[in-house]
C-alpha cells in the first residue's frame, strides 16, 4: 500500500503533467492565432488591391476589359443599311444603241464576240446569279440605268467569259467593294486589273448616282468610255467616290452575306499604294446563270 509520501509525489507529478499540457495547449493556440492573423492581413490587403484596381480609371485590368469589348483595329466595320439605287430623271430611248468598240490595249486572254449594240432594250430587269467558290451572289441588272452595261454583261455571261475568273481586288476601308471581271487576274495586286474582253463600252453614268451597300457598278480606267468586263460590288461604304462609274444593278441579300464574309476574312496581299488587294477568302466564279 502506498504511503502518504508516495501519494503526494504521485499527485505532484500528475499536476506537473497537467500544467505542461495546458502550457503546450496555450502555445499551440498562440501559434494558430498568429497564422490566422497573417492570413487575415493578406486577405484584407488583397481586397483593398481589388477595390482599387476595379475603380481605377487607368488600371491594367480595366484596360484589358475595355480592349476586349472594343473592336480590334483590323476588324472590318460594315454598315447594314442598303443604299437606294439612283433613278434617271429622264428615261433613255427604248430601244437604244450601244457603241461597243474593239480594244487591243488591254489583256484579253479569252476571245469573245462583241455584244449586239443595236436595238438594245432600256427597260426591264434581268436576274443573274454569280456562282463562286465563296457562295452564290444573286444580282438584279437594271436596263433603265445602264442598258449597254447590262447588254455586255449578259453577252459575256452567255459566252462563259466569267467562268474560272477570280475577283482580284478587295477594299475594306474608304471604298468597301469587291472588284471582279479581269480574265488575267492571278492575285498579284501590281498586275491585276488590266484585263478585259477585247472591247470597250460607252459610259452610262449620271449625276444622281449614289454608291453604297448593295450597288453594282462598272469599273473602268480614268479615260472616258473605257469600261469592259470588270465590275465592282459595293458591300459597304463608298465615301468620296464620284458618280463616274455606271451603275447597272443591285446585289441580293444572300450575295451581300457572301461579300461580308469575304471582307471580314481580310486582304491577303495589300497594295502599298491604296491598301486594296486580292481577298484572303478567294472568290472564283464557277458559272453565271441568266434568268
Amino acid at each position: 500500500m502506498a504511503t502518504n509520501q508516495q501519494r503526494r509525489e504521485a499527485a505532484k507529478r500528475k499536476l506537473e503533467r497537467q500544467l505542461d499540457r495546458r502550457k503546450e495547449q496555450r502555445k499551440r493556440r498562440q501559434q494558430i492565432g498568429i497564422g490566422v492573423t497573417a492570413v487575415s492581413v493578406l486577405v484584407i490587403a488583397g481586397i483593398v488591391v481589388w477595390i482599387v484596381s476595379s475603380n481605377g480609371a487607368d488600371t491594367t485590368d480595366a484596360a484589358a476589359s475595355s480592349s476586349s469589348a472594343a473592336p480590334t483595329p483590323t476588324e472590318v466595320q460594315i454598315p447594314t443599311q442598303r443604299t437606294a439605287a439612283a433613278k434617271r430623271t429622264t428615261a433613255l430611248p427604248n430601244p437604244t444603241t450601244c457603241d461597243f468598240k474593239a480594244d487591243t490595249t488591254g489583256k484579253a486572254p479569252k476571245k469573245v464576240n462583241l455584244p449586239d449594240g443595236k436595238n438594245v432594250p432600256s427597260t426591264g430587269t434581268v436576274n443573274v446569279t454569280l456562282k463562286s467558290t465563296a457562295g452564290d451572289i444573286p444580282l438584279t441588272l437594271d436596263r433603265a440605268l445602264a442598258p449597254c452595261a447590262v447588254q455586255s454583261f449578259i453577252s459575256l455571261a452567255k459566252q462563259n467569259f466569267y467562268n474560272d475568273t477570280m475577283c482580284h481586288r478587295l477594299g475594306t476601308e474608304g471604298l468597301q467593294m469587291l472588284q471582279c471581271g479581269d480574265p488575267s487576274a492571278t492575285g498579284d495586286p501590281t498586275q491585276d486589273g488590266q484585263g478585259g474582253p477585247g472591247y470597250t463600252m460607252p459610259d452610262e453614268a449620271f449625276p444622281e448616282i449614289k454608291y453604297g451597300r448593295g450597288i453594282l457598278a462598272m469599273a473602268k480606267t480614268s479615260a472616258p468610255n473605257s469600261g469592259g468586263s470588270q465590275f465592282f460590288m459595293v458591300y459597304g461604304n463608298a465615301e468620296g467616290l464620284p458618280p463616274d462609274y455606271s451603275v447597272f444593278g443591285t446585289i441580293g441579300d444572300e450575295g451581300l452575306k457572301v461579300l461580308d464574309a469575304v471582307a471580314k476574312a481580310g486582304i491577303a496581299n495589300p497594295n502599298p499604294q491604296d491598301g486594296t488587294g486580292a481577298p484572303t477568302k478567294q472568290v472564283k466564279f464557277t458559272g453565271v446563270t441568266v434568268q
